[in-house]
């Protein structure tokens, strides 16, 4: 016989062929049993250290959650009424519903969660905030049953929430949230479904996707998972809190069972920032006469930023964002709160039900608006706003915080007090707006500066909620449903 004669490249394909396969059937299984015994070993020491462990449904493989919930008695009953309204055939729907559980639901990692999600998060929130825990319920928080389904409700001020939340409350728990669609791009996307996220389409209105999306968060719900809910829907365009969004309440609420022993623990968490990272960006929207930016523009304007303040860093004229605070307030049990409005027996059927699930809706929005933390650009910013147009010295400045202060707290508000210093919460708020140009310096009197009143007015919006002629003069999308349950 003669010699056979093959290209060489075609021997390297060969050869990376067998490799590969002589990994995959003898390396990669032990590679994957010393990775997954050392992530079972960590998950053992993060159940012994944390307050609210990780439940056995957040641990479950991304493909079984995916199986459970396409095969869902409630998702499979809600195919078969679309199979008929429709006449549709019902393989392409359960397609269609395969993808929506697909997108749905996370692919959490423990190990990247703890080891590296949360020392990005701690080291970028240190980064651009002096962050603070303000004020917290110690004693409420202590007392949560280990096992209860608990469920973070907080206000949405900024995309820089997820961060800081998360990592605030890492000690505690492991945070499930819900995201729009916005960070479905790669390689976001993978990184937000490992750190335990779920991807929702706020404006769908397919009731297919819906039943899907409920389903995953009743299951979610009952498994005990601790998730972050923003009952706003979305960021504050306007500084102010805004109307409650039921949704997503109503999705873990219905399923909610109060003769089961797990009680679902809703915790208020108020936030506030003395600077808003998209602050501008968000006024922008409000204003239907501006221009509308291309997404090169955005990146163009985000990266110019980051280079500027580079610069600034190396030449030490860079200054942090001032405080980034996180109040945690009473923690309130569904179990306690439907016994106490004698509403523990109706069901979803029921035509009230709707009306029980607003005023909930209605409790909560007000509780995280009791725990919202005032800081310092709020506080000097609200001055400035009841000064109009004229002047202020430093020292009138001073005295009208003081004033506000004393005021705000009559009323029930969370002021935090850098160093427990009201002269220096005055500088740093004040030294805030003026390098930002918000107010202007001449002949030693600060005044606001016109052309960003709009943005100034943000700033003070997020207390304005604590203050009676705020309220009257916001308008109905800032004295929304939330403020109707303390009337």
């Amino acid at each position: 016989m003669g010699d056979i004669n093959i290209p060489l490249w075609l021997l390297l394909v060969l050869a990376v062929l067998a490799a590969w396969a002589v990994c995959a059937s003898f390396l990669l299984p032990g590679v994957r049993w010393y990775l997954r015994r050392r992530a079972n070993r960590m998950i053992e020491r993060l159940n012994a250290s944390l307050h609210l462990r990780l439940q056995p449904f957040k641990l479950t493989k991304r493909q079984v959650l995916v199986d459970r919930l396409v095969h869902d008695p409630v998702v499979m009953t809600a195919v078969d009424a679309k199979a008929q309204e429709e006449d549709e055939p019902r393989e392409s729907i359960m397609s269609d519903v395969r993808g929506y559980a697909r997108e749905i639901v996370p692919s959490f990692n423990a190990y990247l969660y703890f080891r590296f999600g949360y020392r990005i998060a701690r080291w970028f929130a240190r980064w651009l905030y002096r962050v603070r825990l303000g004020y917290a319920d110690e004693n409420g928080l202590q007392n949560v049953p280990p096992d209860a389904s608990v469920v973070f409700v907080m206000n949405h001020r900024s995309n820089m929430d997820y961060v800081l939340v998360a990592y605030l409350a890492a000690e505690r728990a492991a945070l499930s949230y819900a995201v729009g669609e916005w960070a479905r791009v790669w390689p976001l996307q993978s990184l937000i479904r490992a750190m335990g996220g779920y991807f929702i389409r706020r404006s769908s209105g397919d009731p297919l996707y819906r039943s899907v999306l409920a389903r995953y968060v009743a299951m979610s719900t009952q498994g005990g998972v601790v998730q972050a809910y923003y009952p706003e829907g979305g960021l504050s365009r306007d500084g102010y809190l805004r109307p409650t969004k039921l949704g997503l309440l109503s999705y873990m609420v219905d399923a909610y069972d109060p003769a089961q022993e797990r009680d679902l623990i809703f915790i208020p968490v108020g936030i506030n920032y003395d600077r808003v990272l998209e602050d501008r960006s968000l006024i922008r929207t409000l204003d239907p006469d501006a221009e509308r930016t291309s997404g090169t523009h955005a990146m163009r304007v985000t990266f110019g930023y980051l280079f500027r303040s580079l610069w600034m860093m190396a030449r030490k004229r860079w200054f942090r964002f001032g405080y980034a605070c996180v109040n945690f307030g009473k923690p309130i049990s569904l179990k306690a709160y439907l016994a106490g409005r004698g509403t523990e027996e109706m069901g979803r059927e029921d035509p009230h039900w709707r009306g029980e699930i607003e005023a909930l809706g209605g409790h909560l929005m007000q509780s995280v608006a009791d725990v919202v933390p005032v800081l310092p650009v709020a506080l000097v910013a609200t001055v400035f706003l009841r000064a109009g147009d004229k002047g202020l010295s430093e020292l009138e400045v001073k005295s009208a915080v003081h004033g506000l202060i004393v005021e705000l707290e009559d009323l029930g508000a969370q002021v935090y007090v850098p160093r427990s210093d009201q002269a220096y919460a005055v500088v740093v708020g004040l030294r805030m707006l003026h390098l930002r140009h918000f107010v202007i310096e001449e002949d030693g009197l600060y005044r606001t500066n016109p052309d960003e009143k709009t943005i100034l007015t943000y700033y003070a919006n997020s207390i304005a909620h604590f203050l009676p002629e705020s309220r009257r003069e916001a308008g109905s999308e800032a004295d929304g449903r939330w403020r109707s349950a303390r009337a």
